[in-house]
């Protein structure tokens, strides 16, 4: 999809981080709008940093592990662009804690949000999709998606099903004219290790002085991989070492990962 003006761009979590960083980029591309998050606020604030036309940008307040909000969402995206181009389920949280101390309720949440928040985006809009001549269904993963670290047993886990997620529908919809992207970050400078659950002050701290990538270079590598017509990428040069390792070497990677992501000092 080489060229993105005027083609509906949907974007999960666009509160903040690289959901944010993605509506700004996708906005500089003269993209319409359909952003969803569910804090009010922060959307709210995404949308006044666009200065954008009403007519081109969509946000709603979507709790994206809710399926019939997710397929409410889509009806009314729909509804004002009478098409959906690219849609990118971004929306995600984490938590901190091993696996055999994390209580039931977080690993439900996260996985919730993670996995099923996925799967609710991706079947409410697929079929809108399939419609167009051309279009896109990117779904966030993570490095920790290959390449799991210790204390956050449950969002590795979420990011793995996704990750077999995606690489189904990429055997499914070979046909079809939607072109499937699995999008695996490393550390990304968002607010993601200081809002997971269970995470402290001094936690958020050791976790993020490692992370290498800014949430609008993330931003633009996705940009540009959906442009390119790729089917995976590896976002910062943490992800891309974790990645080659793990093909070459496992024990190394998960070594290595357990070093460039510690949360517990």
């Amino acid at each position: 999809m080489k060229n993105l003006k005027d083609k509906v761009v949907v974007i999960t979590g666009a509160g903040s981080g690289i959901g944010r960083a993605l509506a700004h980029a996708f906005a500089g591309q003269g993209s319409l709008l359909a952003l969803s998050d569910n804090n009010r606020q922060t959307l709210a604030e995404t949308v006044r940093q666009l200065e954008l036309d009403k007519e081109r940008v969509l946000s709603a307040v979507v709790d994206s592990s809710n399926r019939e909000a997710t397929e409410r969402f889509a009806a009314k995206v729909v509804k004002a662009f009478g098409q959906v181009d690219v849609v990118i389920n971004n929306a995600g949280i984490a938590s901190k804690g091993y696996l055999d101390e994390v209580d039931y309720a977080t690993f439900e949440r996260v996985i919730n949000v993670n996995m099923w928040g996925v799967v609710y985006g991706t079947r409410a809009f697929l079929p809108y999709l399939k419609e167009r001549p051309e279009a896109v269904l990117a779904n966030v993963s993570s490095i920790f998606g290959m390449v799991p670290a210790a204390g956050t047993g449950p969002y590795n886990m979420s990011k793995y099903a996704v990750l077999g997620f995606n690489e189904t529908l990429m055997i499914e919809l070979k046909d079809t004219s939607v072109k499937v992207l699995s999008i695996h970050p490393g550390g990304i400078g968002t607010n993601i290790a200081n809002n997971a659950i269970g995470m402290d002050k001094q936690g958020a701290e050791r976790f993020n002085k490692n992370l290498l990538t800014s949430a609008p270079q993330a931003a633009k590598a996705i940009v540009k991989a959906i442009k390119a017509g790729k089917s995976q990428l590896f976002i910062g040069p943490d992800a891309l070492v974790l990645q080659a390792l793990k093909r070459a070497w496992p024990g190394a990677a998960l070594w290595a990962s357990g070093r460039l992501f510690n949360s517990e000092g």
